[in-house]
């Protein structure tokens, strides 16, 4: 019989989650809480409880190409950095591209999540949802969960004193829209990732003055790198990711902050991470250092007290006549359907590579975009929803639990050592290594070799160029036979969308010389990474 599949969120998880099923001949039910789809990318005025909230004037901090499905690039009319409601736009096209709306019961909450009474033999899993008022309880043989992680904001009262007797108003980043209520206002930000970056840029335009609180500090990043190319695609490169992962980690860092400090020296901005040593998410923001060098926003280390009226730093600086606060203080991950505390506890201890629970007697649970993976989440859902359908229908297995268990150590051991304590830090992982991670489990993952032999030029691309999502496509189950094109034409669809006034630019005999330079130095790459590894297989 048809494996049935409950999905539990229509957002970009729960799109790819369904076409995934289809795929895999499964049957899909997808239950979505609103009356539409697209998650955390459709802004809404006001804020829902049970879904995540965007900003009115959010742009992705990954390019397009960096963030499609891999086997739907977007339109190539789409700018190279979207707005969120060209994201939206582009679900809305994926989803009717692939006829996935007729899976999806909209306006219906997804109540409790438990497992039968014979769970042990058939790992199936009785569904209560709620629609119009009506319950419902339903059998499903698996469980794919796509509720995202930025519904349940993280806001520690008890990390800033005083602010019980702050008399002016304050507010977690969730419930920011705009900045029309801050206008003349003086106002804190405290935070120093993507949504402070942002919401600090976008308040000081109308703002009397803006203040941003950081207690570690942060690199910041522009999207737009040297020669004028989205940043990600320059840095996201499997040649750039070899020679990080030969390197010492010293050294890497090292590196790294001399890449990070070409924009501008962090230092003179206040803004230079205390652990520099240790990796830490960037802020994307491209006019955050011009504000600041403008005065417009003023950077403040860690909050000591607030007062009735102001806020004292710990360099005992105080600004007063304080009108705003918003904590930028991020999420935690919650799933408020979970009834069963064993599956609560082994969801929320660690994954197997960010997917699977480990102590569950059958695999027919998995989690889609619980992951902080330096890149886009998106692309990395989808990959995690090809494995996970591949697990459900028995073409896959999973390893014994012992075994998975001994990977999340090892994995936890890496991260204590790579990345900054955060909140989020067992999520954090570098894009490329954990996408090539589950496309291993998958049978996609890209084989340099094979492609050098079958073709060469596809294979620099793909060694030298970007890593975007299509390389997943270029083989195994799933393969797509466009992938080989998009990889080929995807600086095309980057740049062409900028050059509305065309301008003669002769640079034809520098190309085929850069072209020549760079085939010779894929074989020297080569050649020195099988020696490095003494003939490990490189794939």
């Amino acid at each position: 019989m048809t494996k049935r599949v409950a999905i539990i969120g229509a957002g970009c998880s729960g799109l790819t989650a369904i076409k995934c099923c289809l795929e895999e001949g499964l049957e899909p039910v997808c239950f979505e809480k609103s009356s539409d789809i697209g998650g955390l990318w459709r802004f809404t005025e006001s804020v829902e409880d049970w879904r995540a909230s965007i900003y009115k004037s959010v742009v992705t901090n990954t390019s397009k190409e960096m963030m499609c499905y891999t086997d739907f690039p977007m339109p190539e009319d789409f700018p190279a950095y979207l707005h969120n409601s060209k994201v939206l736009e582009y679900l809305r096209l994926y989803a009717k591209h692939f006829d996935l709306m007729k899976y999806i019961q909209f306006q219906t909450e997804v109540c409790s999540v438990t497992k039968c009474s014979d769970f042990p033999s058939t790992g199936q899993w009785d569904i209560a949802t709620l629609t119009n008022g009506i319950q419902r309880n339903s059998i499903f043989d698996t469980v794919l969960i796509c509720n995202g992680h930025h519904t349940k904001h993280y806001l520690p009262l008890d990390s800033f004193p005083g602010i019980e007797n702050f008399k002016g108003h304050y507010v977690h980043s969730r419930f920011y829209k705009d900045s029309a209520n801050y206008k003349g206002k003086t106002v804190l930000v405290v935070g120093i990732g993507n949504s402070a970056g942002d919401i600090a840029v976008d308040i000081s335009n109308t703002a009397k003055q803006v203040y941003l609180s950081t207690r570690g500090g942060s690199w910041v990043l522009s999207r737009i790198s040297k020669g004028g190319c989205p940043i990600d695609m320059m840095l996201s490169t499997r040649f750039l990711t070899w020679i990080r992962n030969l390197l010492p980690a010293s050294f890497s860092a090292r590196l790294n902050e001399n890449l990070m400090n070409t924009w501008f020296d962090h230092a003179n901005y206040g803004l230079e991470p205390l652990d520099r040593a240790q990796l830490k998410e960037p802020m994307v923001n491209d006019y955050l250092p011009s504000c600041i060098l403008c005065g417009a926003i003023k950077v403040k280390p860690q909050i000591k007290t607030f007062t009735e009226s102001s806020v004292i730093f710990e360099d005992d600086t105080v600004v007063e006549n304080l009108d705003e606060v918003i904590f930028a203080t991020g999420y935690v991950p919650s799933f408020p359907f979970l009834k069963d505390p064993e599956v609560i506890d082994d969801i929320n201890a660690l994954l197997y590579k960010q997917v699977f629970p480990t102590r569950i007697e059958k695999p027919t649970l998995a989690v889609l975009g619980l992951v902080k993976p330096l890149g886009a989440i998106l692309t990395a859902a989808e990959l995690q929803a090809r494995w996970a359908t591949r697990i459900f229908k028995g073409v896959a297995h999973l390893p014994t639990a012992a075994r998975m268990e001994d990977y999340i150590k090892k994995s936890m051991e890496f991260k204590t050592k790579v990345f900054a304590a955060t909140p989020n830090q067992k999520l954090q992982t570098y894009f490329i290594d954990y996408m090539d991670d589950v496309a291993v489990e998958i049978g996609v993952r890209p084989n340099i070799m094979h492609l050098l032999l079958k073709d060469p030029r596809l294979a620099w691309t793909v060694f030298f160029g970007p890593s975007t999502p299509y390389q997943y496509r270029l083989s195994g189950p799933g393969k797509w036979f466009g992938a080989k094109k998009a990889i080929l034409t995807q600086w095309e669809r980057t740049l062409n969308p900028a050059r509305t006034r065309l301008v003669n630019k002769s640079s034809g005999t520098w190309l085929n010389f850069k072209t020549l330079l760079s085939l010779c130095v894929l074989l020297a790459a080569i050649l020195l990474g099988l020696y490095c590894i003494n003939g490990k297989s490189w794939s």
